[in-house]
């Protein structure tokens, strides 16, 4: 009886030396090197184009993680069950230390790199990868009704616990600024020149540092939008990291910067993208659909530490503002 890696092993022309367990995935060492095995849940479409994209990154020099296809040609193979598999190099290495300032600037500049690659895909966009106009906006009102139904969820509960007492006594201050940040993007024009091809879930997790310098891995979430949400992404996990230290974020987006010019526009939404308290509606719109009998401490203390750093991010976003204005 063979286990599910195996069985769809078996369909690519590969010699298996050992299949190990990952994350969310099946490390496998093979004649041709280090590969991946993860599952894939989106169309044979979006998967085709995929692999085309990341031949195309990887043919203009770029480090990130390719695409093998099946004996039959098809870019993942489905098994007995149904459930489609996506296998692609891997890169031994480290993940993107945020204790690391060298590494996180490298990680800024590689993504740049990225982009201007990616800038130069000589195919057509196709519709599936394009997200809708004014999607960070959207997200943002979705965010804000969220945060609306938590609050009135807090405030019928006639014994509200230690969690709910402290996200009662913040809710209307990190409100008050995710609804400035909701109208200033109202009033902002999204041309198409904003928009590009984007990573998508650009963090220190998907950023390997092998033998050759960073690797870009788990493009799943790959899409064409306003291209300055990778960096806006990537610059918020590593300030939440190093509390919201203003040297390092100015020298992320100087990093950046350095490999492709950003406009002033896009230093804008950037500006707007970091300015949403993201992590206080995270926290709160997961303990609303968290099971709350039981209380967890990691809400409180996850709770605790944005309110403790609120001071420094507003001092990096009064900073990062002047440089909009």
């Amino acid at each position: 009886m063979y286990n599910r890696p195996e069985q769809i092993l078996e369909k690519y022309d590969l010699e298996i030396k050992s299949v190990s367990k990952g994350r969310d995935s099946y490390n496998c060492e093979t004649d041709l090197g280090q590969k991946v095995l993860k599952e894939y849940r989106g169309s044979m479409e979006r998967a085709e184009f995929l692999a085309d994209m990341l031949s195309h990154l990887k043919r203009e020099g770029m480090r990130v993680e390719t695409v093998v296809r099946t004996a039959e040609g098809t870019p993942f193979a489905v098994n007995e069950d149904g459930v489609k598999y996506m296998l692609v190099d891997s890169f031994a290495g480290a993940e993107c230390d945020t204790k690391s300032r060298s590494d996180m600037l490298a990680a800024a500049r590689f993504l740049a790199d990225l982009h201007n690659a990616s800038m130069r895909y000589p195919g057509e966009v196709p519709e599936f990868v394009r997200t809708e106009n004014y999607a960070l906006l959207h997200l943002y009102e979705k965010h804000n009704r969220e945060l609306n139904k938590v609050k009135n969820y807090v405030r019928s509960r006639k014994k509200k616990n230690e969690f709910e007492m402290m996200f009662a006594g913040q809710y209307s201050g990190f409100m008050e600024k995710a609804l400035s940040v909701t109208e200033q993007l109202k009033r902002m024009e999204q041309g198409e020149e904003l928009f590009g091809f984007c990573h998508g879930d650009y963090n220190q997790h998907n950023v390997i540092f092998a033998q050759q310098g960073p690797c870009a891995v788990h493009f799943e979430n790959f899409s064409y939008q306003v291209r300055i949400s990778d960096l806006a992404n990537f610059i918020r996990k590593m300030m939440e990291k190093n509390n919201w230290n203003t040297g390092l974020g100015l020298d992320l987006i100087r990093a950046y910067d350095g490999g492709r010019k950003l406009s002033d526009t896009e230093l804008r939404y950037l500006y707007l993208s970091l300015a949403y308290p993201e992590k206080f509606w995270k926290i709160a719109n997961h303990y609303y659909n968290s099971h709350k009998a039981w209380l967890s401490g990691r809400n409180i203390e996850k709770l605790e530490r944005v309110i403790a750093q609120e001071d420094a991010r507003e001092q990096f976003l009064e900073l990062l503002f002047h440089f909009t204005a």
